[in-house]
């Protein structure tokens, strides 16, 4: 490690205005980070703990309508009554992340600010037609995730919270990594007021994606027996230590059946 500035944030405010110094990056959790400045990948000069705001942690159920801060934990995501009964497809992917010392300490605010093209949470709320709000705005998940690793935020600005509509059915299903858990490919698909949307994460070149091909078969019949036969292309999608293409294009569809037919139950 080498020398930094660590603040903790006692507001919102203080911790907007602490991410002015130098080159400061918001910690939270620091599943990504910490790991990260101790290879020498990042190396900011300040960092901002925004771990204890307790304004930015907790699950709100109104409604159909749920709010989840974004220093909330996997763990209290997965473990929050409300949240189970409102979204369990959510609840659950909670739980598949990482290890205990990982849901523990990791935070949905952090996962989706990083958008690891691995991650889960990318492929929820893409799916979820959620809304991520900002110290300064209202972003909606299909503007908000722009490629590996980028996102619409903006130098200083701070994801708060998730918002999204509760949908009919919904679950999510994932091929992982038996080392690090994450994704090789996952699919969240959600059947709500407004469609049907899926997402997948784990297989993109540029990150977590819709995909329209299941999109428009679940759109016809939401039955896994809709996607038989169903053959997508490997085109944009990754190849790698872990995965072909060609593989990875025949998991997402696999995974898309184990979704639906876990939605359905």
């Amino acid at each position: 490690m080498y020398s930094v500035n660590y603040h903790r944030a006692s507001s919102l405010a203080d911790a907007a205005k602490l991410m002015k110094n130098g080159d400061a990056k918001l910690l939270s959790g620091g599943m990504t980070l910490i790991p990260a400045m101790k290879t020498r990948l990042a190396s900011p000069s300040d960092l901002v703990d925004v771990s204890r705001l307790n304004d930015l942690q907790g699950v709100k159920v109104s409604g159909k309508t749920v709010t989840i801060g974004a220093a909330t934990t996997h763990y209290d995501v997965y473990s929050d009554e409300k949240l189970r009964k409102a979204c369990p497809a959510l609840a659950h992917l909670a739980s598949l992340i990482g290890d205990p010392a990982v849901r523990h300490k990791g935070t949905i605010g952090g996962s989706i600010a990083n958008n690891d093209p691995a991650a889960d949470y990318p492929a929820a709320l893409l799916a979820l037609g959620a809304t991520i709000i900002t110290n300064k705005r209202e972003i909606a998940a299909d503007k908000f995730f722009k490629g590996l690793f980028e996102t619409a935020l903006k130098e200083g600005e701070i994801a708060t919270a998730v918002s999204f509509t509760a949908p009919a059915k919904a679950a999510y299903q994932k091929f992982r990594n038996p080392a690090s858990r994450y994704a090789i490919v996952g699919v969240f698909v959600a059947k709500g007021k407004d469609g049907v949307r899926v997402a997948v994460t784990g297989a993109g070149e540029d990150g977590v994606f819709r995909s329209k091909e299941i999109e428009a078969a679940l759109a016809k019949n939401f039955d896994a027996a809709a996607l038989a036969g169903l053959k997508l292309p490997a085109k944009g999608l990754m190849s790698d230590i872990h995965a072909s293409a060609d593989y990875r294009a025949n998991l997402i569809a696999v995974m898309a059946k184990r979704a639906v037919m876990a939605a359905n139950a």
